[in-house]
């Protein structure tokens, strides 16, 4: 790793357990310098603005949870609904794991900025929405593949993924509430119970 892409992502490791645990609103830039290490002139090079670190900061969340838990709960060789148990499964241990650390639930990272800065940044939200998309196209492929399978009666698989990434959302928010991530344990798995009918 050279000297740039190490400042880099010094400051971008800097960064996200702060916007996570706190605000995007209550993250000041000289902070995440002085974490870092780096000057303001450095952090500058990379990101001209906040607004462009956060961007950053989305990009990794999704990036590992892409390759991480929610690669492990799509696979494809579980059976298409056993995917959503592990999905719910994985977000009970994620956050239950992060409040024996911290004292407290932090939530969903995509979920706690959407809530801030949605209504203010048109650019920020116009992110966070992508990122939302994909966890419905996972959703979405997911219902596709068990009704091809059998597993369960044609539906509305677009909506009905929607429905379920919005539960989900929901539920972790709150669990976050509650401070409470058994929450997520007892009401999770309603998740499956959701269904949109196609249209006649």
């Amino acid at each position: 790793m050279n000297v740039a892409t190490d400042t880099r992502s010094r400051i971008i490791a800097a960064a996200k357990p702060r916007f996570h645990s706190r605000s995007y609103a209550n993250v000041g830039i000289q902070e995440i310098c002085e974490s870092a290490g780096v000057q303001k002139g450095s952090f500058y090079h990379f990101f001209p603005s906040k607004r462009d670190l956060v961007m950053a900061v989305i990009d990794e969340f999704a990036d590992e949870w892409a390759h991480g838990f929610v690669a492990e709960a799509f696979d494809p060789a579980l059976p298409p609904m056993e995917r959503i148990d592990y999905l719910v499964d994985a977000a009970y241990f994620w956050q239950k794991s992060i409040k024996q650390v911290h004292g407290r639930m932090l939530g969903c990272i995509f979920g706690n900025l959407t809530l801030e800065v949605s209504t203010q940044d048109d650019i920020l939200r116009a992110k966070l929405l992508a990122i939302f998309s994909r966890a419905k196209s996972r959703f979405k492929a997911t219902l596709e593949e068990a009704v091809a399978a059998g597993t369960i009666a044609p539906l509305d698989a677009d909506l009905t993924a929607e429905a379920m990434l919005a539960y989900l959302e929901g539920v972790i928010l709150l669990a976050k509430s509650q401070n409470d991530p058994e929450v997520i344990y007892r009401l999770g798995p309603a998740i499956k119970t959701l269904r949109v009918e196609k249209a006649a």
